[in-house]
């Protein structure tokens, strides 16, 4: 979240529906962080500089192209 320039991301406690769709692991993995998870509300904002996949610990974050 911090190293990104355009703040597409928030970090904030995951949604029930959300956490309910994840698997056994991603569970305890959830829980173990406080059940923080990132959002991007600002997804349109981002400009593919790629700083957040190359800062994110998990290697979650895979930059994609989007129709507009």
């Amino acid at each position: 979240m911090e190293v990104c320039p355009f703040q597409v991301f928030e970090v904030r406690r995951i949604d029930d529906a959300d956490f309910a769709q994840l698997g056994v692991f991603a569970k305890v993995k959830s829980v173990a962080h406080g059940k923080k998870t990132a959002y991007t509300p600002r997804a349109s904002t981002c400009q593919a500089c790629g700083k957040c996949v190359e800062a994110c610990p998990e290697n979650a974050i895979k930059l994609a192209r989007v129709s507009v």
